[in-house]
């Protein structure tokens, strides 16, 4: 892993963190490669429940490095995948629950990815912007898309044409971000957050996620998929964890289930 990514597992929860505070976390391809490492190799460790992704005191991300960027521009058409697409790409298929803690700047896409995130909390001084307009770049991570669904045109185009900024008010009121805490209990919060996730049947979760973002269809067509998992789920020893742990009132443990 790069030093500039942190990286650290415990109690089923992995943090990957930016860390490159002197440059506010500006994210260099080298960056994106780390973090999707510890994205992709968390949906196959069994140890790993929940990732977090944060930054360092005061700074999320600055977004792109310009000068990396410039100085190595990412070719889409190339055959091997560039960085910051198999970032986006490993974000964007993580199988297990992902929570982002953001304090201080979220420029760029330190803002796209908090739209592929499951749950964001968010410091009241965290700042967000997406200036592509004003870079003369296009939005990125399928932001034109996503934005204009969660957030309606109107508001997405405040972040996206005007390319205003956001403060955790704002985005707590419009969807972007789920809870404000104060800076001090960022880390805190979200991993009290992590750590509920990470307590939950671990198959049923990705479950639910995966249904959660399985592109729209007719209301039939989802309630069927949505029953198939269900009674596949009814035999499942997690089931069986749940259902004897409500009958014996206690809390379950799905981690004795391997």
């Amino acid at each position: 892993m790069s030093e500039q990514v942190l990286v650290e597992t415990a109690d089923r929860i992995r943090t990957i963190r930016f860390n490159r505070p002197a440059k506010k976390n500006a994210l260099t391809q080298d960056m994106y490669d780390a973090a999707a490492e510890a994205l992709e190799s968390a949906d196959t460790d069994p140890s790993v429940r929940v990732s977090i992704i944060t930054g360092t005191d005061g700074v999320f991300t600055a977004g792109n490095d310009i000068v990396d960027f410039t100085q190595r521009p990412p070719d889409f058409s190339e055959h091997d995948i560039p960085p910051v697409r198999r970032f986006m790409l490993a974000l964007l298929n993580a199988q297990k629950p992902v929570v982002a803690a953001v304090d201080g700047l979220a420029i760029g896409i330190g803002v796209t990815m908090l739209l592929h995130c499951d749950l964001v909390v968010a410091s009241d001084r965290a700042v967000f912007k997406t200036p592509f307009v004003d870079l003369a770049l296009a939005p990125e991570f399928a932001s034109s898309q996503l934005m204009p669904r969660i957030f309606g045109h109107a508001v997405a185009a405040e972040l996206l044409l005007l390319g205003d900024t956001w403060d955790a008010t704002r985005a707590r009121e419009t969807g972007l971000v789920n809870r404000v805490t104060e800076p001090g209990k960022l880390d805190e919060t979200a991993s009290f957050i992590a750590a509920i996730l990470a307590a939950k049947a671990p198959t049923s979760l990705k479950a639910s996620k995966a249904l959660m973002r399985t592109p729209v269809e007719s209301i039939e067509d989802r309630m069927d998929r949505e029953n198939a998992i269900f009674a596949s789920q009814l035999q499942s020893p997690e089931f069986a964890e749940a259902a004897g742990a409500f009958l014996e009132r206690r809390a379950p443990d799905f981690d004795k289930l391997g």
